[in-house]
């Protein structure tokens, strides 16, 4: 018997009761809400659960929301795959903007160890209790985060541009 997406919900729901929430279908996957403290737990229990066995971590990454209130402006999405049933969970933690860190799931899945890493070296989401939590990519003396959408898109100083060029003008510009 094939592993159904209302299982799955009902048994996180059963564990985790209000500690999980807005469970939802994202292009044909189902999604859910874990709260930052029990994330690794949700994790741990979908791994090792008997009927669940999500036994294999597809990705790890981080996202910044800067619009939104300061407890969501950071999240941690795992996409998690059942290979013998074929089935595929993405879990979502967010993270408040004053302490940006969550537990860490590299002893759960040893491919976390790298993905970890690369979302702290270009988000500065800390992973407590990772093994060598480090930058992966960028050079150990950067002091930014570079994938956080704090920083403009463009040198508005710039003068080697005419923004018509590109449709950013409000005027009414015609070509001759």
């Amino acid at each position: 018997m094939a592993l159904e997406t209302t299982d799955i919900q009902n048994r996180i729901i059963e564990k985790f009761a209000d500690r999980v929430s807005d469970f939802r279908m994202e292009y044909d996957i189902l999604t859910f809400e874990a709260a930052p403290e029990i994330a690794k737990e949700v994790i741990r229990y979908m791994k090792e659960d008997e009927v669940l066995r999500f036994n294999f971590l597809t990705d790890l990454c981080g996202v910044h929301y800067p619009d939104n209130d300061k407890e969501f402006q950071f999240a941690v999405v795992y996409l998690l795959h059942n290979w013998i049933d074929n089935v595929r969970v993405r879990i979502k933690s967010y993270i408040d903007a004053d302490k940006v860190e969550i537990a860490t799931v590299s002893d759960i899945f040893a491919s976390a160890n790298w993905m970890e890493r690369e979302t702290y070296d270009f988000y500065g989401i800390v992973f407590t209790g990772h093994p060598n939590m480090k930058r992966i990519l960028n050079d150990n003396h950067m002091v930014v985060f570079p994938m956080r959408k704090e920083y403009p898109m463009e040198d508005s100083g710039r003068s080697d541009k005419d923004d018509r060029f590109f449709g950013r003008t409000t005027n009414n510009y015609q070509p001759k």
